[in-house]
């Protein structure tokens, strides 16, 4: 079938994603972001089962379900999270066609689940993360902003996304700040007086001279020009403040918000607390933080055991 005549068919491949991802985005309030890796992770399935003949959904069986791994495996070396996401994104668009009786059955069940190794998130210790938020030297507009930014991304545990779209009227709390976070869904997290003094600075000494350029819309955090400061941009902040504290490991935005969760379980917090913290829909994500290192097991053992030395 030609791809225009596909694109018009009622029951086609390509009009099922689409209706999937108008119900991830309506009904679900899942980001920009997490639509376009749902479409890029079901475009290559639909790929996958071009290869197979299938255009219409009338042709999807069960065995055309169960070569998909192998046919990801045999296009190029991915990781096993990487191959972990592409059949979950494969078992939501079955559910879905399914429960909305496109599809007799939910073939997504048909799908393996291969093991994926439970990774450790990456998180500084707390003296790399002062070395980090102490980077940004001097009295220039940008150190003050740049202190800020981190001081605040270490104090909530906001995402780059959370803390590029937060507003001045999202601090109008006494001691707090009202976050956006993912599925339309808001929490209000506490702000330590380190936070509060540097974002009190920059507020008073660098915000209004940049948002006079009039390019911003309320955003907490903006750029030279008045803009308000991008993810990408807060992501240049963290790499250039962990280059000039000479922090010879890898850092990101996501960096401080694991950092921000495994200190506050180290020093006692209730993981349901840092659950509603972190903003996560499931206590089982916020649980990979209660894992201990090797390093942390190492150090304990050494100390604690009377034959260790």
């Amino acid at each position: 079938m030609p791809a225009d005549a596909e694109a018009e068919h009622p029951r086609s491949l390509s009009r099922w994603v689409d209706a999937y991802l108008r119900h991830l985005r309506i009904e679900r309030g899942l980001s920009p972001n997490t639509i376009e890796a749902y479409r890029r992770d079901l475009a290559q399935y639909a790929e996958y089962l071009r290869d197979q003949g299938v255009v219409e959904g009338d042709d999807l069986r069960s065995i055309h379900l169960e070569g998909f791994p192998a046919w990801l495996d045999a296009r190029g070396k991915l990781s096993p999270a990487s191959v972990a996401r592409r059949l979950s994104a494969v078992r939501g668009w079955h559910r879905f066609l399914f429960e909305e009786g496109l599809t007799p059955r939910d073939l997504g069940t048909e799908l393996p689940r291969p093991a994926t190794p439970d990774r450790l998130p990456k998180a500084l210790s707390v003296g790399q993360v002062e070395r980090l938020l102490a980077a940004p030297a001097g009295d220039g507009p940008v150190a003050i902003r740049d202190r800020a930014l981190l001081e605040f991304l270490y104090a909530t545990g906001a995402r780059a996304s959370e803390a590029s779209g937060a507003t001045l009227d999202d601090l109008d709390l006494p001691g707090a700040v009202r976050l956006h976070g993912k599925g339309n869904k808001d929490r209000v997290v506490p702000l330590g007086r380190y936070a509060q003094r540097a974002l009190d600075a920059y507020r008073v000494r660098v915000r209004p001279v940049w948002a006079a350029l009039g390019r911003s819309h309320g955003e907490i955090f903006l750029g030279e020009r008045g803009a308000r400061l991008s993810r990408q941009g807060i992501w240049l902040v963290i790499r250039r403040a962990a280059r000039e504290a000479h922090l010879e490991v890898p850092i990101s935005p996501h960096t401080l918000r694991h950092s921000f969760a495994t200190h506050l379980l180290a020093g006692g917090a209730d993981l349901r607390i840092v659950q509603e913290l972190l903003g996560h829909a499931s206590v089982s994500t916020t649980q990979i933080y209660t894992r201990v290192s090797p390093e942390s097991l190492r150090e304990v053992y050494a100390s604690a055991h009377p034959r260790a030395r």
